[in-house]
């Protein structure tokens, strides 16, 4: 873990230098900083000399936005660092800096000089205590992009705009979103309007249910646009549908797009003129390569293979209750019809834990002489037996079904008895020197076994995927697919439980790579505190 916290990082540089030492200077920075990382750029200033003019922001050129994007292409490749380059001064940050951080190759002669400079000039500028340490950064310089662009006009501008718009997800704001909104506050004068997916707009996302809730989204949003260019008046609103305020607020006179979103830009101005309002200038941004794209990926930075990444991770903290055993570990694994949950079961099985098979069991207590079998022909009556003697599921499913006060009673009745029996099998696992166990359960929420587990892991998968593979696997109509899904728990209320995530949405070998290294990851939390193979 770096040792500061938060850091300010001034370069000094002329900024057609910074693409090529981008990545050497941000490496290093990251190697001290753990939160945010802030840059101050000041092309000419002499940080050992007698203190000067005030800070100038650099001219909003394209060789700004040329130096932005390879600062954050460099942040990019520091999966979790949180840079923030500054466009202009005048508040406090909301995340005070401990440390402050130069080039040494910008800074020739001795240290003392230019760490007074750093202390002077982030006191004066942004109001940090005038004793922060002060620190020189070494820097590889090898690779990056070539100095400068001969095609450029140096003393290009970008053009300027009162009010600007711009529209996304912001889902955990990463490198390519900080560019996009960087030139959005660059073009700005006065005002920047930024509409954020909320609703029905993210149902089509990859893995929706890992999506922030807005209020979370927005929050981030405006602490990085306050930070980075502080004068700017900001309006966050959540976007109900694709067009937002901008097809009828009159002050508008610019939209941020991507050559994603270009059409849609387009679509907003023949709305904007049906209502009667000028159209919007359409600045277009690149978007950014993501140099570290996996299977099933986009090639772009983007927020939705974030949340592919986060499949297999560990999510929340797990759960310490004193009274559960801490051997053999136990993981909650469930997931709702359709998800692969027995396919993901049936891995971690190979990889060596033992695997607990809820509905097995299931089908245990309801046999002649089984532990709930009395309880439930009598609860039920003899009309839900077969001529054998057995219980008929399907004759005793449609009694309850559509029936919460039959259904509740019979739940009461199963799940303790099919709950004594994890208990017994998880008793078994650790007699068989058993590290890892997996009781593999679809109504582990509902029943409330959680309290038997460590962790709950759970398996998604998006509905109209669940529909298709329920059809074809059970011969059901469509209809009777989702109604059965309807039934469950959604996707999201099993996410806000758990520990692990996993999507069997992809090919099996996509699968199998989220088990190992869900598997690869649990076997790290197990080894400090465990004392035992967790292996076995």
């Amino acid at each position: 873990m770096p040792p500061f916290p938060s850091g300010l990082l001034v370069l000094t540089a002329p900024l057609p230098a910074l693409p090529r030492r981008a990545a050497g200077l941000v490496a290093a920075a990251a190697g001290l900083v753990a939160g945010p990382l802030y840059v101050h750029l000041q092309p000419g200033l002499r940080l050992s000399g007698p203190a000067g003019p005030g800070p100038a922001a650099p001219p909003a050129g394209p060789a700004l936005l040329r130096a932005l994007a390879a600062l954050y292409e460099a942040a990019a490749a520091r999966r979790g660092l949180d840079l923030r380059v500054l466009l202009g001064p005048g508040r406090r940050l909301a995340r005070p800096p401990r440390v402050l951080l130069a080039a040494a190759a910008e800074a020739p002669g001795p240290p003392e000089p230019v760490q007074l400079g750093l202390q002077r000039l982030a006191a004066a500028v942004y109001g940090c205590p005038p004793s922060l340490p002060a620190m020189l950064l070494g820097e590889d310089t090898g690779g990056g992009d070539p100095e400068g662009d001969p095609e450029q006009d140096p003393d290009a501008t970008l053009p300027e705009f009162l009010d600007v718009a711009v529209g996304g997800t912001f889902d955990r704001l990463h490198g390519a979103h900080r560019l996009l909104l960087s030139a959005c506050c660059l073009l700005a004068r006065r005002r920047l309007l930024a509409g954020v997916a909320d609703g029905d707009l993210l149902r089509h996302k990859v893995l929706p249910e890992l999506i922030e809730p807005y209020e979370l989204r927005a929050a981030k949003l405006r602490e990085f646009l306050e930070d980075v260019k502080p004068s700017l008046s900001y309006d966050i609103v959540p976007l109900a549908d694709p067009f937002g305020p901008s097809v009828t607020d009159p002050d508008l006179q610019c939209l941020v797009v991507s050559e994603e979103t270009r059409r849609g830009g387009e679509a907003v101005n023949r709305k904007r003129l049906e209502h009667g309002l000028p159209e919007l200038a359409l600045h277009e941004i690149q978007l950014m390569k993501d140099p570290d794209h996996q299977q099933n990926e986009e090639e772009k930075i983007s927020s939705s293979s974030l949340r592919q990444r986060l499949l297999g991770t560990l999510l929340q903290p797990p759960r310490r209750d004193p009274a559960l055993p801490s051997r053999p570990y136990v993981i909650g694994l469930t997931g709702g019809t359709g998800s692969g949950k027995t396919s993901i079961a049936k891995l971690l099985g190979h990889l060596g834990a033992f695997v607990i098979d809820a509905d097995k069991l299931g089908h245990a207590v309801y046999v002649p002489g089984g532990p709930a079998y009395e309880q439930v022909v009598a609860a039920f009556g003899a009309e839900i037996l077969n001529e054998d003697g057995t219980i008929n599921r399907k004759v005793l499913g449609a009694k309850v079904f559509g029936n919460q006060e039959r259904l509740k009673s019979l739940t009461d009745i199963v799940w303790p008895e099919i709950a004594r029996m994890v208990r017994e099998q998880i008793r078994e696992a650790d007699s068989q020197g058993k590290a890892v166990c997996v009781l593999d359960a679809a109504v582990l929420l509902e029943a409330g076994w959680q309290n038997m587990v460590h962790e709950v892991w759970t398996a998604i998968i998006p509905e109209e995927e669940a529909v298709r593979r329920i059809v074809a696997r059970d011969g059901l109509s469509e209809e009777a697919a989702r109604c059965r899904l309807q039934s469950q728990m959604t996707n999201r209320q099993r996410v806000e439980w758990a520990q692990v995530v996993l999507c069997t949405l992809w090919e099996p070998d996509v699968t199998r790579q989220q088990v190992q290294k869900a598997w690869d990851l649990l076997q790290q939390r197990l080894r400090p505190e465990a004392g035992h193979d967790p292996h076995l």
